[in-house]
């Protein structure tokens, strides 16, 4: 008899949600067999079978969310003594890959990713509940041991929580992040004993020191539940603020920029191929960072993290929030190539259908509101990485050129940058470069 226990899917993730059962109770299920769909904090991942036998009970009904390691289902031998959580192995496990993405500490306490190397390994049946092999078990005041990740010690050390007045939500009582952080967003926050003095420890950017303020819902409010990719994104937000940053902006005189993509829609239009002004413009940001290895970058606490890849995320709007695909090796990819993948990637990421690999290590975004009539805008950054690109409208505008007055078609840039990274004259020169190609595109077709 075993339990089907809530995988740990994403290194962002704290808890999921049943999207779905494909599976009944009393239906016979095969070793591999995809039992449910979950929604995590990016998208919608299979759940396959790592056991064969028979599904005796579903646990926790669609739409429901449960945190990490927490039972959702029992599959037996069909005798019905089903289990309600703590048999043995899980017997369930995601099917997907895992997400090999840049410390989310790194940047603002997730990301862009938040968790240590050792957290964004693949999770066995025995760590489904952030249970890295490093795990240390420190003895708690009353003689037993408390069971808690280094990151979770982390954050409770950050903000002055004793693990042993802490009672841990996971298996076995294990003490998981979710449970740090609903002390620090109720303000009830246990005093830390005093530790005898350690080796220092490498800095991390400071995490989110409290929780937004929470609205009270008025008599005729409607109170409307976050979906799991809303909630990550409302605390990445929340994190991304305690980023310092700046801003700069620039005007594209768009003239041959849309003269070039007219041009090639044209000419290989039997060949099927469309590009945008947008695929453009993520082709030109590809370039521009791979000759500015300063800016491909990410804080690293003492250290800058300088990425061998031109990783390129763009921004997709969803009805629930917002997802970052990101297209890998930018720089080296074609403008036709990148239309398609960009096209791909968008269209998986509405249906909920996107790898985690396809989420991670970006090391740029782009954030393109132009389509929606916006002139100009400042975007927030996507921490670990250093700068976020804004691209608003093209439209024409009378200009002066060479003595006379012109209608000209032209957009703004504005970049966010980490202050922390990089300097104003780092940025200035990036941007610089990244106008000049978008101005004359040739440049990024060769």
């Amino acid at each position: 008899m075993t339990d089907v226990f809530m995988p740990r899917l994403s290194d962002t993730m704290t808890e999921g949600a049943i999207a779905q059962w494909l599976k009944s109770e009393g239906d016979t299920v095969n070793r591999g067999d995809v039992i449910a769909e979950i929604e995590t904090d990016k998208a919608v991942m299979d759940l396959e079978a790592y056991e064969g036998g028979v599904l005796e009970k579903i646990l926790v009904q669609p739409g429901e969310n449960v945190a990490i390691g927490a039972p959702i289902a029992v599959i037996g031998d069909g005798s019905g003594a089903g289990s309600s959580g703590g048999s043995g192995d899980a017997a369930a496990a995601p099917q997907a890959e895992p997400e090999a993405a840049p410390a989310e500490a790194a940047a603002a306490a997730p990301a862009a990713p938040e968790a240590t190397p050792a957290e964004t390994a693949p999770a066995t049946p025995a760590e489904t509940a952030e249970t890295p092999a490093d795990e240390s078990e420190a003895p708690a005041a009353s003689g037993s041991k408390i069971k808690a990740t280094p990151l979770v010690r982390s954050l409770a050390r950050t903000h002055g929580i004793d693990l042993a007045t802490v009672t841990g939500s996971g298996p076995g009582g294990r003490i998981v992040r979710a449970d740090i952080e609903q002390l620090i967003g109720s303000g009830s926050k246990p005093a830390a004993a005093p530790a005898a003095p350690t080796a220092p420890e490498p800095q991390a950017a400071p995490a989110a020191a409290s929780a937004a303020p929470v609205g009270t819902p008025q008599p005729d409010d409607e109170v409307v539940p976050m979906s799991q990719i809303r909630k990550v994104t409302a605390r990445r937000l929340t994190e991304a603020a305690l980023v310092p940053v700046f801003q700069l902006t620039s005007v594209v005189d768009a003239s041959r920029l849309t003269e070039v993509r007219r041009d090639i829609n044209t000419r290989l239009a039997d060949a099927g191929v469309k590009v945008s002004v947008n695929d453009l413009i993520v082709r030109a940001v590809a370039v521009a960072l791979a000759l500015h290895p300063e800016a491909n970058a990410s804080f690293g606490g003492d250290a800058i993290l300088r990425h061998k890849h031109v990783n390129v995320g763009v921004a997709v709007a969803l009805d629930d929030g917002l997802v970052v695909p990101v297209v890998k090796d930018a720089d080296k990819k074609s403008v036709t190539a990148i239309g398609a993948e960009v096209k791909d990637l968008a269209s998986r990421a509405r249906a909920g259908r996107l790898k985690l690999d396809e989420m991670s290590n970006g090391t740029i975004s782009v954030s393109n509101l132009g389509m929606f009539g916006v002139d100009q805008f400042t975007a927030v950054i996507n921490p670990p990485e250093a700068i976020i690109v804004a691209v608003g409208g093209t439209a024409d505008e009378a200009v002066v050129v060479d003595g006379k007055v012109e209608i000209r078609p032209r957009t703004r840039l504005t970049i966010t940058v980490d202050h922390r990274v990089l300097d104003g004259a780092g940025a200035a020169a990036f941007l610089k470069d990244l106008t000049e190609l978008l101005t004359e595109p040739l440049r990024i077709l060769v």
